[in-house]
């Protein structure tokens, strides 16, 4: 009888003192993190938080009157960005060039240049390249689709 007393004294003894390591642990953990966590609150995965957008682009978009329009834009991740225009075959010294702010559409994933005269300013958002969209805010279709791709360069 004064064995089984004993082993179960033993035993509770045991199970409470191995019972307070984990607490321990847990505040010398969390000692290590900073007082306050911002978590934001999660509105999935979209360009503006999951892609590294911020670049330069490039690519010559279809023209009806020259032979294209040489498109160099940089996106700054302070919101500003920075459009160059060169028309093929028009005035070959011409350059268009535009500085402003852009923001983000609601998806998080289609952009909208301020301060553009004469072209909607929209482009998709994707993985090292943004597709330049039409005056509706829609991606372009059909033959020529692939010509209204900027590439980033870096």
């Amino acid at each position: 009888m004064h064995l089984r007393v004993s082993t179960f004294a033993f035993l509770s003894l045991l199970f409470f003192a191995c019972a307070e390591k984990p607490a321990q642990t847990e505040e010398q953990t969390l000692d290590q993190f900073p007082e306050t966590i911002e978590v934001p609150l999660s509105s999935g995965d979209n360009s503006m938080n999951s892609l590294d957008w911020a670049g330069t682009y490039l690519g010559t978009l279809p023209c009806a009157d020259c032979e294209g329009i040489e498109t160099k834009l940089v996106l700054n991740q302070d919101g500003s960005y920075h459009y160059t225009t060169h028309y093929f075959g028009l005035n070959d010294a011409l350059e268009h060039e535009y500085l402003g702010k852009f923001t983000w559409d609601e998806s998080g994933s289609v952009i909208t240049l301020h301060g553009v005269d004469g072209i909607p300013g929209k482009y998709k958002v994707g993985e090292n390249r943004i597709w330049h969209l039409d005056m509706d805010g829609n991606q372009i279709t059909g033959a020529l689709a692939d010509q209204y791709i900027l590439t980033k360069q870096d």
